[in-house]
């Protein structure tokens, strides 16, 4: 065990021997001979922003193709110092990456040539994979009928969702899986026709639930598992619950806010468990599902096993460590954010699609095998910096320069974030480990400014209730109420809610997302006593967050 200052923050952490004898499992081999990676100089929060600011999932531009010279919808801004072509073009045959390889110079640091290279070859403008009508979305797959949803798979007929999979009809919901009808749900799974429910499962007909289980047309309510007919956890019969309910309602801005209000008082009341993590074995963190030895890890699917301080690790992901977004049955990974299924020994990369193997420090690469600083190569192997070379000259190369990294200080360390083309601003860092813009310009990042668009006076004002909303109302231009930024009501929006009762929302979209983002734990962890045995426990509640928390055991028995 090492106790060491992280040379960002200054802040003290820990580097387990747990960590670096996973850190020198994934160190990869050439030749028999291992060329271990040193401890990390960053905590985990501070490799996380790294990372994470290499990734902007749903702030999206309009900007000319480098290629076809035409418009399009990109995640990159016009100002990003990279060059951007339609996703089609990107994965053609009309042009090769390999036109832009280059020799590596060791006189200069291997981060700066990276950049060089990285910002001629062709980046595409949107992560998307066999889509139907749904345009403006990014990291998507299997989407149907769409608008402004990303980093989901398989939606369909859903607006405004982030990290939604398997669901149909929901509209501002965050990370919610197998679900339809929904609004305004956080961490839900397997639910239909509920409304700002969070972390509840297999729960319908029902509106503002909080770790329920299995219930029917309740409302707010808390920690209850196979229920019905209850209001503020009190049962009642199906007759008084039908007369009673009529009290809350969310037809209106009034009771909306009513009910959101209460909703948060009552929470407060109510223990939490320590994490929600589900049938697992020797794991710390929140949200892992049926895994096993996860140690701070931040939502985890099924079978994922021996990973350390990973954010979403998808089914099947082995012996990752300082992982963001990790595809199924991937292993072998270290500081890499966005990789895709059935890769192993993924390494410092930043987007590495399916099928890809032993890439070190690269960028945007397919179906790639044995690749070091690469950007933008698919069906490639035994590449350095987009140069073809033998797999002889390659195993001759490579550790000249992990030996000139070592020298330089870069071997081990993740892509500097003054390096991303995205403005740290846009970026899935901000959301997570937000920062204002004089600290990120002092510190050399990139920070987007605003678009310079013309905003208008709202066109009328928007209506106090739904039934006062007619069909015209797509037509109008409102002021969203916390930005400011002008938004529109489309006409699949207006028909969802006036199915569901529920009143036009006075925010933006991107105003309504940081709302349901701020009613998560940010992935960071805490060591913590239970508040009812003084049992130690490892939480993503904050010592100084007011919460109620209690160990497993704890929460358990005042459930049930």
């Amino acid at each position: 065990m090492l106790n060491t200052n992280c040379k960002n923050c200054g802040k003290q952490f820990t580097i387990s021997d747990e960590d670096i004898a996973l850190i020198e499992k994934v160190s990869p081999k050439i030749r028999e001979v291992q060329y271990l990676f040193p401890p990390p100089t960053l905590c985990p929060e501070c490799r996380f922003q790294r990372r994470a600011a290499y990734r902007n999932d749903r702030n999206l531009f309009e900007r000319v193709c480098d290629m076809s010279g035409k418009k399009m919808i990109s995640m990159y801004s016009a100002d990003a110092p990279v060059k951007v072509i339609r996703k089609d073009l990107w994965w053609g045959d009309s042009w090769n990456p390999m036109d832009y390889g280059r020799d590596f110079d060791f006189k200069r640091p291997f981060f700066d040539q990276f950049a060089e290279l990285d910002r001629e070859v062709p980046h595409p403008n949107v992560i998307i994979f066999n889509d139907e009508n749904s345009l403006y979305t990014n990291y998507n797959m299997n989407n149907k009928n769409c608008y402004l949803c990303f980093a989901g798979n398989y939606l369909e007929d859903s607006l405004y969702c982030y990290n939604g999979e398997h669901s149909r009809n929901c509209i501002d919901c965050l990370f919610v899986s197998d679900s339809e009808l929904c609004y305004e749900n956080i961490h839900c799974d397997n639910c239909y026709n509920t409304n700002y429910c969070r972390f509840s499962k297999n729960c319908k007909d029902s509106m503002f639930l909080e770790d329920c289980m299995d219930c029917s047309n309740c409302i707010l309510c808390f920690n209850l598992r196979h229920k019905k007919y209850c209001i503020l956890n009190k049962q009642y019969t199906k007759e008084e619950y039908e007369r009673l309910k009529n009290q809350y309602v969310i037809a209106t801005h009034e009771g909306i806010e009513k009910m959101k209000k209460i909703f948060e008082e009552e929470s407060k009341k109510y223990p939490k468990r320590c994490n929600r993590n589900i049938s697992t074995e020797d794991c710390t963190g929140d949200l892992i599902i049926q895994s096993r030895n996860c140690q701070e890890c931040f939502i985890m699917n099924k079978n994922c096993e021996d990973c350390r301080h990973v954010f979403n690790g998808f089914p099947g992901l082995k012996d990752a460590i300082d992982a963001t977004y990790c595809g199924e049955n991937t292993s072998l990974v270290y500081e890499s954010i966005a990789s895709g299924d059935n890769c192993q020994t993924l390494l410092f990369d930043n987007i590495v699609f399916n099928g890809s193997s032993e890439v070190l420090y690269s960028h945007y690469c397919a179906n790639t095998k044995n690749s070091f600083g690469c950007s933008g190569i698919r069906n490639g192997q035994y590449c350095i910096l987009n140069k073809q070379y033998t797999k002889e000259e390659y195993e001759e190369l490579v550790p000249k320069i992990i030996d000139h990294m070592r020298k330089t200080g870069e071997w081990g360390e993740f892509f500097p974030i003054k390096n991303s083309p995205f403005g740290y601003n846009i970026s899935f860092a901000q959301e997570y480990a937000p920062i204002r813009e004089e600290e990120g310009l002092a510190h050399n990042y990139r920070w987007e400014k605003k678009e310079e668009k013309e905003y208008h006076e709202a066109t009328t004002q928007l209506p106090e209730s739904i039934d006062e909303t007619s069909d015209e109302i797509t037509k109008e231009i409102f002021t969203c109420t916390g930005c400011t930024k002008n938004y529109r009501i489309t006409p699949q929006e207006l028909r969802f809610y006036k199915d569901k009762n529920i009143a036009l929302p006075k925010y933006c979209a991107d105003c309504r997302h940081i709302t349901r983002i701020h009613q998560c734990n940010s992935p960071h962890f805490y060591n913590r006593t239970c508040a009812k045995c003084s049992a130690s426990i490892a939480t993503t509640y904050p010592p100084n967050s007011g919460a109620i928390v209690y160990c497993e055991k704890c929460y358990l028995k005042a459930i049930y």
